[in-house]
């Protein structure tokens, strides 16, 4: 089990992983940051770009906050950054 740091940017023109800051990843969606919406957004995005199942990703910390930390189930962090174009560790 790993963490990702993220800076996401909800409201979005486009949902992307717009890539690695040092160790935190930027992440953008196109879905506002109303009710969880855009936490949800930002889970299917991740999901999607790790080859994961959705299940398998939590948000542990900064749920109204644009800084947070994701949980990933199954993967280490040297996985993460490969799936994610990101520098080893």
């Amino acid at each position: 089990m790993a963490s990702i740091r993220l800076k996401v940017s909800a409201g979005a023109s486009r949902d992307a992983v717009a890539g690695w800051q040092e160790d935190v990843l930027r992440v953008r969606v196109a879905t506002p940051p109303e009710r969880g919406k855009a936490n949800e957004a930002v889970l299917r995005l991740l999901a999607a770009a790790l080859g994961v199942e959705r299940r398998r990703l939590r948000i542990v910390r900064g749920h109204t906050s644009r800084d947070k930390l994701v949980q990933v189930d199954g993967l280490d962090q040297a996985e993460i950054r490969a799936r994610l174009g990101g520098p080893s560790v």
